[in-house]
């Protein structure tokens, strides 16, 4: 039974007992004390004999799995990838040099029960470094998972950092290269999992499948795994009996793991039960269905995977890809090649009948090709010509060989039931599934299921909201601003505009925009509405600092082209223009219709040609070109260079298929509905860092009509062609939302620092999160998570505040309230840099990043004194100095609060620097901790104490300044470290410095050959394996080296 106050130690032997009564795993025991590796190899070789191979085959085939797992020549990622590979088609090997070569298969994933499952514990890993994980998981002797745990007051980020650090060079990376899955967990959070080199940020979460209809078609392992997860209490072995469950463990390792561009990728849990689902619809029952994922779930790789399946259990299966748009066409082709998938793009429906008609292609894509503008959706009239062509191509002995699954891509547009009809009628035996990341319109939705054949799986938005897979959205109607060309009113609507803003933040907008009467004397609505996105540019949360972009969504090209120009104007010049436009001469009418025509036709025209950067006198026929090379540049600046690309001016064209920008606003100023608003919307969904928290559409034109109505049934105005259920969660209002947020935040923060003995002054909060100068460094851990919870809560309010500041009246809080909440939001503001400055946290980095410095300026009126730490070169020193009058203060609280802050500062300063000079940083240490023993004692006055600081922390921040160093030392950081850890003899370390220089080869510490040359040239001179193996470890944390 768990227990959330659990020891790391108790959890851990709880998971092993877990691991070896209820998943049959055998215990191979605890390898503290032996050196051990990623393959083992006797038994490997010992089951490789069982399964009939000869004794030859069975050792030429572990050498070749040894020898790829130890070849970093290419990095860590290109030796996991090779391996992966062995493990999946197994091992050419040739018995004798004359005979044909064999292949040796490492894992039986046809018959599970085959395998020989084995868990470890406190592996102990001598490599560069010497690494401990807690749990490793064995399958015939080869390493496939390795588990860190945490008990419950240590966040599970904690084991996923340390599983990253043992992935460097400097570490054990090379026990990773037959690594699939890289997990941490405890008892509070549960387990989490990703594979090779996984960011913190994308290690996922196992759950249940949410998806509830069509029971029968669910595969008989999922059914297995929660029936007997039912009867498990506690969610970390709930968790572990879902991945490792044998028979889930080794299809998630043969069918679900993925190297895409340079990227080792695992799926999640929506993407594994559709497939699963998918296989079955296409084995048992020969049919298909449709695919319903919300966008930015990964609908792309789930295609991939089960393409993939498909091809490789039956040989005689052929995919074809279809869609309707040219991004996602060439998306497409990208995503196959970059998992190594040759994929055939064909260029007509000639094409595509002539390849289907042969057998050399099994993996295609088609285009429903355009006839009308670039980059408009896809027409009634484009799927038509489309069939047409392909009924037209058809040859009179078509037949289409293999057995053709299709997967039609966006298939909830209307279309798409023509097409499968046609399609069904050139491929009478094909099976068609579709993918979708919206949800289908009511009119299209019985047809749609009926042509398809029902859903397969769905995960909606609210789902992946929950999971934390997209960002909620929020929403706000704004009404244009207009008739307020009389200085009062241009007044009030900046004080509306303001409201919540610091006296001086206002001052200092107010001279920016200069004056204010000859902006708002334009009658222009699109002015207003240029004026109102550049005002929330100077004033709104990630928009002004430059991690956040918007998009703009014009009602035409030429309003696009009116917007761009005003934009220009304005002084707002990081903006395009994205759209099926193509300026031509000849769309320069000489037989004018109307003068309003003309203009418009000439305007968008020059318009184009200036933002390109074409001038009007020189040749056009190269226009084309230079409009698709500008759109991808601004596309790219836009996803890349947020700051450089600032806003996107959009049509007709939404960014579908290009990798989904990481836009925080879209603006609308267009009549939309349906599924291009759908698809607009989940633009700002995607996540982007800490610092978004939503994504938020701005909405010009009502679209929603009564908002609060809208809020409530989300069916009205514009999604209205939507069931209500398939909608439920999507939109949430802004305002109600933001102080909903902002009132649970400070709520959490009230309850992180409850624990905060009385009578809560400095000293207590020091304390409380970074325990006392003399506390148990075990404890680190747990006072570090306490702290890291602070930072990002403080980091939320802050937003959260400046979100709501400006509607406090609105939403209903009294003038004495908001005075109350702006104090309590100060207090936790100053809380966050003092805590940050007392445990070291903020010395050598900025305290804020410049957005959320900007919001404490202008929202939360912090004092100049919270700027401390900020600055770019800020040290130690600087610090020591800062704390002067408090440790000469009269208040004792106060003095010791000062002692402890910089106590904590220097032994953090320490601790970081120990690896590259233990004996000299060790010394320092035993200084510190007499130093601190002495100031308890009274042996050393407060007001004494600021030069021995001083002195100390010199000494540990700038060695080479210590006196006590021979001059032929001092200056070299590798020398310093080699003299203080070789008995402070200059002889000696001189001597080991020139030989390790001379045999010193780039790479050394990715290469155990280069590694080994050094050491070569160590033993010459120290003469002990022991001291060697000192000594390298020492070598390799040296920059200078």
């Amino acid at each position: 039974m768990p227990n959330i106050g659990d020891s790391e130690r108790k959890t851990q032997n709880r998971v092993v007992k877990f691991f070896r009564d209820k998943l049959h795993y055998t215990y191979l025991g605890n390898l503290h004390d032996s050196e051990n590796r990623n393959i083992m190899q006797e038994r490997l070789h010992d089951w490789l004999l069982k399964q009939g191979y000869s004794e030859k085959l069975a050792s030429n085939a572990v050498d070749a799995l040894v020898k790829t797992s130890t070849n970093l020549q290419q990095g860590l990622y290109h030796a996991n990838k090779e391996v992966y590979s062995l493990l999946k088609y197994g091992a050419k090997v040739k018995e004798t040099v004359e005979q044909s070569p064999k292949t040796v298969y490492f894992i039986d994933f046809e018959d599970v029960s085959k395998n020989e499952f084995y868990i470890a514990e406190e592996v102990t890993i001598v490599s560069n470094n010497t690494k401990r994980p807690d749990i490793v998981l064995y399958v015939n002797g080869i390493a496939l998972a390795v588990i860190e745990l945490k008990k419950s007051s240590v966040s599970v980020s904690n084991g996923i950092r340390q599983n990253l650090t043992n992935q460097k060079a400097n570490f054990i990376e090379d026990f990773f290269t037959t690594i699939q899955f890289c997990m941490a967990g405890n008892d509070s959070e549960g387990l989490r999992y990703g594979t090779l080199l996984t960011p913190e940020k994308h290690y996922l979460e196992w759950k249940d499948d949410g998806f509830s209809e069509h029971q029968p078609e669910r595969d008989i392992v999922d059914i297995e795994v929660e029936e007997y997860c039912e009867g498990i209490p506690g969610k970390l072995e709930k968790q572990i009996f879902a991945l490792f469950y044998k028979k889930r463990f080794l299809d998630l390792i043969h069918n679900f793991v993925i190297f895409d561009k340079g990227i080792k990728k695992v799926c999640r849990y929506n993407q594994y039960y559709a497939i699963k689902r998918a296989q079955h619809r296409l084995t048992d029952k020969k049919r298909g269905g449709i695919v319903w994922h919300t966008q930015g779930s990964g609908k792309s790789l789930t295609m991939v995977w089960l393409s993939k399946w498909i091809l490789a259990n039956n040989p005689n299966a052929r995919v074809l890809v279809v869609t309707d748009r040219e991004e996602l066409d060439e998306q497409i082709e990208k995503n196959y090649k970059g998992v190594d998938e040759n994929i055939v793009r064909t260029k007509s429906g000639k094409d595509l009948l002539e390849r289907l008609n042969a057998f050399d292609d099994r993996l295609l894509c088609s285009l429903v090709h355009k006839f009308g503008k670039r980059g408009s959706d896809s027409s009634e009239t484009d799927y038509e010509k489309y069939i047409e062509d392909l009924k037209n191509a058809l040859p009179k002995d078509f037949s289409a060989k293999g057995d053709v699954v299709v997967f039609v891509d966006e298939c909830h547009r209307t279309q798409s039931g023509k097409l499968h009809e046609a399609m069904k009628a050139i491929l009478p035996n094909a099976i068609f599934i579709g993918f979708t990341g919206t949800p289908l319109l009511k009119k299209d939705k019985k047809t749609s299921l009926e042509t398809f054949g029902g859903y397969i799986h769905t995960y909606k938005f609210n789902e992946g909201v929950r999971d934390g897979v997209v960002l909620d959205l929020r929403y706000e109607a704004r009404d244009v601003p207009q008739d307020i060309t009389s200085q009062d009113r241009i007044d009030a609507w900046f004080e509306a505009k303001t409201v919540g803003l610091a006296p001086r933040a206002k001052a200092k907008l107010k001279a920016y925009w200069g004056n204010l009467q000859k902006i708002f004397s334009s009658r222009s609505r699109l002015e207003q509405i240029a004026n109102d996105i550049i005002f929330d540019f100077a004033t709104k949360a990630r928009l002004m600092d430059g991690n956040g972009n918007a998009i703009l969504v014009a009602g035409s090209v030429y309003s696009a082209c009116r917007y761009y120009e005003i934009f220009q104007s304005k002084g707002f010049r990081k903006c395009a223009i994205i759209s099926s436009y193509t300026p031509q001469a000849g769309d320069l009418r000489t037989d004018t219709v109307s003068d309003e025509e003309e203009t418009e036709t000439f305007e968008k025209y020059n318009t184009y040609l200036k933002m390109i950067g074409v001038d009007p006198s020189e040749d056009k026929a190269q226009i084309a070109k230079k409009v698709e090379a500008f759109e991808t540049e601004a596309k790219r600046k836009f996803v890349d260079e947020p700051a450089n690309m600032k806003l996107l001016i959009v049509v007709d064209k939404l960014l579908t298929g290009f990798d989904a920008p990481s836009c925080t606003y879209l603006y609308i100023d267009k009549a939309m509905h349906d599924h291009g608003l759908f698809q607009a919307i989940c633009r700002v969904n995607r996540l982007d860092g800490e610092s978004k928290d939503f994504g938020y559409i701005v909405d010009y034109k009502e679209l929603f009509g009564d908002l609060t109505d809208a809020m409530n049934k989300y069916t009205a105005g514009a999604f209205e062609s939507y069931d209500a259920e398939d909608v439920d969660g999507l939109l949430k209002d802004r305002a109600t939302e933001a102080k909903k947020y902002f009132d649970d935040t400070l709520e959490e923060l009230d309850e992180l620092c409850e624990g905060v003995e009385l009578p809560r002054e400095e000293l207590n909060y020091i304390h409380y999160f970074c325990g006392e100068s003399s506390h148990d460094e075990d404890q680190d851990e747990a006072f570090a998570r306490i702290r890291e919870k602070l930072y990002k809560l403080v980091g939320r309010l802050i937003r959260a505040y400046a979100e709501s500041k400006p509607r406090m009246m609105d939403l209903g809080y009294t003038v004495s309230e908001q005075s109350s909440l702006d104090d309590k939001v100060a207090f936790y503001v100053n809380l966050r840099d003092i805590i940050g400055r007392a445990s070291g946290d903020f010395i050598d980095l900025k305290a804020y990043e410049p957005g959320m410095r900007y919001l404490i300026d202008n929202y939360i009126c912090a004092s100049e004194s919270q700027k401390i730490g900020s600055m770019d070169d800020f040290t130690l020193l600087d610090f020591i100095v800062t704390q002067e009058d408090k440790l000469k203060s009269e208040h004792k609280g106060e003095q010791e609060s000062a002692a402890e802050t910089i106590e904590n500062n220097i032994r953090k300063k320490v601790v970081e620097r120990m690896v590259i000079n233990p004996a000299y940083y060790a010394k320092m240490s035993a200084i510190l901790e007499q130093l601190i023993l002495d100031r308890r004692r009274g042996v050393l006055a407060y007001g004494q104490l600021l030069d021995t600081y001083m002195e100390l922390a010199k000494n540990v921040a700038k060695p080479e300044e210590n006196t006590k160093y021979p001059e032929s030392i001092r200056s070299n950081g590798a020398l310093r470290a080699l003299y203080d850890n070789c008995g402070e003899d200059e002889e000696t370390a001189l001597k080991l410095h020139k030989a390790i220089v001379k045999a010193r080869l780039e790479g050394f510490r990715n290469n155990p050959v280069k590694a080994n040359k050094i050491k070569r040239a160590l033993y010459q001179l120290l003469n002990d394996d022991n001291e060697v193996e000192r000594i390298y470890q020492i070598v390799v944390e040296q920059e200078e080296y």
